[in-house]
């Protein structure tokens, strides 16, 4: 989702290698805000199918 957003493309080198991360080079049509959002939820998306031992290894919590 972030890929098509003004202001976001895939970042340059991780993209090539199959990874997905977005690089945010201005902030043309997503506010900080609006992209603090967007990064707590994937943070929380990825902490919630770990498992239980891991999310305390990483002092996430439950």
């Amino acid at each position: 989702m972030l890929r098509d957003a003004p202001g976001c493309r895939p970042a340059p080198y991780l993209a090539s290698r199959g990874m997905k991360w977005i690089q945010r080079f201005s902030d043309e049509g997503l506010p900080d805000d609006a992209f603090r959002d967007y990064l707590r939820e994937s943070h929380r998306l990825v902490a919630a199918g770990l498992t239980r031992k891991v999310r305390a290894e990483l002092g996430l919590g439950s």
